[in-house]
């Protein structure tokens, strides 16, 4: 048997705000539903998620849809940019991508690298990997860090895997225990 780990990123949120609080945009709302009806015949056994509030909608109308509850896991969340907690502007966030992609020990003041990201990250996953071996797990998430996570496996998703991706995206992982067997993307 195989355990199926969807990659579910969030829906467009707000530009404003608190990284942790900010929600989704109207169009966030209508993808989220779009990312329901996507999933809805995946025979998702759990789905877990983020803290942060647009990852949670992204996802929980999936979990009310099976019956499920959305589990939040603290060490999901988007990666630490800075000590701030609000969004950091795009022109602002590209070059601290390039330099984080590069350097993956770098970090901003108050912030964290992508090595350290990945590191918390990925123990959540291998524990997801683990208790739910063989069932299917949807993960509400972001772009870093599931860049991050998917990199663990296979360096190919890398920064231009991050710029490749949507808001939402979704990627269903196949894994052998745990090791990748497989990646497709099943958004759009």
């Amino acid at each position: 048997m195989s355990t199926f780990v969807y990659m579910v990123r969030h829906g467009e949120s707000p530009k404003e705000g608190n990284e942790r609080t900010r929600g989704l945009t109207e169009k966030g709302y209508l993808d989220a539903q779009r990312v329901t009806d996507i999933l809805k015949n995946e025979e998702i056994d759990v789905v877990v998620s983020s803290p942060y509030i647009r990852s949670i909608l992204t996802v929980e109308s999936l979990a009310q849809q099976i019956g499920e509850e959305v589990l939040v896991f603290e060490d999901l969340k988007e990666r630490i940019f800075s000590s701030e907690g609000n969004r950091l502007s795009d022109k602002e966030l590209g070059p601290l991508l390039e330099k984080s992609f590069s350097e993956s020990d770098f970090s901003l003041e108050g912030g964290e690298s992508n090595a350290d990201c990945q590191k918390r990250a990925i123990k959540v996953l291998n524990e997801l990997l683990e208790t739910f071996r063989d069932n299917k797990i949807l993960i509400g998430t972001h772009g870093a860090v599931m860049t991050l996570m998917m990199g663990y496996f296979d360096t190919s998703y890398d920064l231009n895997f991050l710029h490749s991706t949507s808001k939402p995206d979704i990627y269903r992982m196949e894994f052998n225990e745990k090791e990748l067997v497989k990646v497709q993307r099943i958004w759009g």
